[in-house]
């Protein structure tokens, strides 16, 4: 039987995969090779006939085996702007829709991944799945702006592709059985930040209802004099001063340029380094139509009010990093650099007996994951925000509650490859995974997760372990110690 859907470019012909019918592969924009390297994503021509849409496309060009999720060398392309669907049937039942934003620091990654696959929203939730592709690393998110204007964007490019690709489900989904007026994004990590840096970009203004932003939240931007350092330094690793030599350079010479870069700006996780602030190279750059301001600053002051969010992190993101050997003095080093005053002193206070490594580990995932989640909620008095956070410990002790370990959870995918090796011997913790499956599902399709949301009153936080519970200002201490502190 074949399964062909229709898009405004042409049709696409699916396959029916795990109860779901998935059209992998589709063009949303066109190919950014050649002249259009560094330039903002075009409409795509469109194609004659039915194109097949049965096989995923190739991810961005990214380093091999950079990624976590996605651990070995992935087959890459610059033709890398498509998106996959996976949908209930092709056929007018206005369904939710999810648009998952892959995470992987804007470097790795792809809509591919398996633990991605959504076909548990689609069967479990009559929910219309898609994931995305987008530019990652210098070629998404390098400032070339003062080289003209077909170069404004250039410094969040990545973010535009993901625009995009959300106007390609604004106008194409319902061909797909999806309702375009009931879409909601959600990432993790990059993914995470993406959606957050999503909701304070003016160009989103109707794309989405919801978002679901998973240890990932509105700080991590650059500010543009960092953006700029960042350019004038990759132009210098590929051995030229302007745009003309980039673009011709290989893909390999400009990730080879992104790497030498990279480990020269960067200070190491949550750490600002050459660059000033705690952020990556090659991230987004604020300063361009898509990011005027910063967009915590956009949020606060109400811009997507009528948007409901739901945020968060886990437990003990940072043990995914592998701090290694840590002794006291890198340990208050880091503690001066994330605001000091006594900080360090707070968690020793309410972590008795704590390692140097355990209060590492403590300090880097809040200052880089539960306190931005934290401070997108704060900020959006206007609005409504629902806070949550994911204890379950891997039975790996060594990881505990780990970055992106809730990621098969909340997709129920617990079954894919690679997550027995992350969640660990022993009994399936399938019931957890129908804890958060469940909530996840009922905020995109009811805009409202089932839990009381954020208020400052009250600090309402959805707990998500053996035993999932909604508590108030968890850990409340420790998130006090940051008042004042970015």
């Amino acid at each position: 039987m074949e399964f062909i859907a229709e898009t405004r470019a042409g049709a696409v012909k699916g396959r029916a995969k795990e109860g779901v019918l998935l059209f992998a592969g589709i063009p949303y924009a066109a190919p950014p090779v050649g002249t259009r390297r560094f330039r903002a994503a075009q409409p795509h021509a469109g194609w004659p006939g039915v194109r097949d849409a049965r096989k995923f496309g190739p991810a961005a060009p990214q380093i091999a085996g950079g990624g976590m999720t996605d651990p070995v060398p992935v087959r890459w392309d610059e033709d890398c702007l498509t998106l996959n669907v996976q949908t209930p049937g092709i056929d007018d039942g206005g369904r939710p829709v999810l648009v998952w934003i892959h995470g992987g620091g804007y470097r790795n990654g792809q809509g591919a991944v398996p633990w991605y696959n959504g076909a548990r929203f689609a069967a479990n939730g009559d929910i219309v799945a898609v994931t995305i592709n987008y530019r990652l690393g210098a070629l998404g998110f390098t400032d070339l702006s003062r080289f003209g204007a077909e170069f404004a964007t250039s410094g969040v490019n990545g973010i535009l592709d993901q625009i995009v690709a959300l106007e390609w489900v604004r106008d194409n989904i319902e061909g797909f059985g999806g309702d375009p007026a009931k879409v909601t994004i959600a990432g993790e990590s990059a993914g995470g930040f993406s959606v957050a840096t999503l909701l304070g970009s003016p160009r989103t203004d109707g794309l989405f209802r919801g978002v679901i932003a998973q240890s990932g939240a509105a700080h991590h931007v650059l500010p543009a004099e960092a953006g700029q350092l960042v350019a004038d330094r990759l132009l210098s690793a590929v051995g030229t001063d302007d745009v003309i030599g980039v673009e011709g350079a290989s893909v390999d010479a400009i990730l080879a340029a992104q790497t030498e870069v990279s480990e020269a700006l960067e200070g190491g996780p949550g750490l600002p380094g050459e660059l000033g602030v705690p952020v990556s190279a090659f991230y987004p750059v604020v300063g361009s139509e898509v990011l005027p301001r910063p967009p915590l600053d956009a949020i606060r002051d109400g811009l997507h009010r009528d948007v409901g969010v739901l945020a968060g992190s886990n437990h003990d993101e940072t043990t995914l990093w592998g701090y290694g050997r840590v002794d006291e003095p890198r340990l208050r080093r880091t503690a001066e650099a994330f605001g000091g005053g006594g900080l360090l002193d707070v968690y020793r206070e309410t972590r008795p007996g704590a390692s140097v490594e355990d209060l590492m580990i403590a300090l880097t995932t809040d200052h880089m994951f539960r306190i931005p989640a934290i401070r997108l909620a704060e900020a959006r008095t206007a609005g409504t925000t629902w806070l949550y956070q994911f204890n379950w410990r891997s039975r790996n002790e060594r990881l505990g509650a780990t970055h992106a370990l809730e990621i098969p959870f909340a997709f129920d995918n617990l079954h894919q490859p690679g997550v027995d090796a992350f969640i660990g011997a022993g009994e399936s913790p399938q019931h957890v995974a129908d804890a958060l499956h469940r909530t996840w599902t009922r905020f995109i399709r009811d805009a409202d997760p089932g839990f009381p949301a954020y208020s400052l009153a009250r600090r309402e936080t959805m707990v998500f372990d053996d035993v999932s519970a909604v508590v108030e200002d968890p850990q409340s201490e420790e998130r006090a110690a940051w008042d004042g502190r970015r």
